[in-house]
């Protein structure tokens, strides 16, 4: 497996407002999520964890689905497992001045964690750095699926994928069953989230709320719908204490952006509003053709 990243990173941005035809396959089947997040990136179980311990517990967010059957909460049928909520933890994204496949500077959703200027994920290489992320295209590759890469090609020409054999050091496949309390996580008491739902779905999650799924997605018993109660607590405590660079900066960015697909200031604000907060270097582009 072989990628060209320099000036894509299209799995790490939400490109639809420039993208000259709509694209909507997040959003096919039975269940739909509640926010419209684009490329959400499933943590794991120990991905959650890493994060949780690197103070980067404001980085994360829910994905809970609508489902014809389910468990009823703010008025909403949620997918269940069980009779528990189910949901994915990922990634936040942040409206970043970025300018991916040579486009001008724009407004758009960009990974919590991407360098608006170098197109580099901050914490690539790091024990935070999420499984998905690393294996990424592989899975895509193994399945038959269409890869990120190739829409890209699509919509805008190139080559970004250039070798499509999926590598043989990728981590294992996270499906059906053995995805649960791995990366299909519960939450174990749906009245805790009177409120949150009807937040989730204006796309007005708290902190707090957040802090939740962190804690469930945590304490999560492999294999099962467990969650360890006195685990959920004390991770709870520890997530509704992060106040990272990524969280900080989050907040700044909201507060500066305007809508996406809009004009943007040069990149380099990058460097007051997520450098100056401490957020790691990325290395850039040369040397690493």
């Amino acid at each position: 497996m072989k990628v060209d990243c320099e000036g894509c990173a299209g799995c790490c941005i939400d490109w639809r407002p420039i993208a000259p035809e709509p694209s909507d396959h997040e959003r096919r089947g039975p269940r739909v999520p509640l926010d419209d997040d684009y490329n959400l990136v499933p943590l794991t179980r120990d991905d959650a964890r890493a994060l949780l311990d690197a103070g980067l517990a404001d980085a994360l967010t829910p994905r809970l689905w609508r489902a014809e059957e389910g468990v009823a909460v703010d008025g909403t049928t949620l997918a269940a497992i069980d009779g528990k909520p189910a949901f994915f933890l990922g990634l936040r994204k942040a409206p970043k001045p970025v300018a991916p496949f040579a486009a001008d500077p724009t407004w758009l959703p960009t990974c919590v964690f991407l360098d608006p200027t170098t197109l580099q994920c901050r914490i690539h290489g790091e024990e935070t750095y999420p499984e998905e992320c690393a294996d990424y295209p592989g899975h895509n590759l193994e399945l038959d699926q269409e890869t990120e890469c190739e829409r890209v090609e699509s919509a805008f020409g190139g080559e970004r994928l250039l070798d499509d054999d999926p590598p043989d050091d990728r981590s294992g496949f996270l499906l059906g069953p053995q995805a649960l309390g791995q990366k299909v996580f519960v939450f174990p008491d749906g009245d805790r989230l009177d409120g949150v739902v009807a937040r989730a779905e204006a796309g007005d999650l708290t902190d707090d709320d957040r802090a939740l799924f962190v804690a469930a997605a945590v304490a999560a018993a492999p294999g099962t719908t467990n969650v360890d109660r006195d685990r959920f607590e004390d991770a709870l405590a520890e997530a509704r204490a992060a106040d990272s660079w990524a969280g900080r900066a989050l907040s700044e960015w909201a507060e500066r952006a305007g809508a996406p697909g809009d004009s943007a200031p040069e990149q380099s604000l990058a460097e007051r509003i997520e450098g100056n907060r401490g957020a790691p270097d990325t290395p850039g582009w040369d040397g690493m053709h």
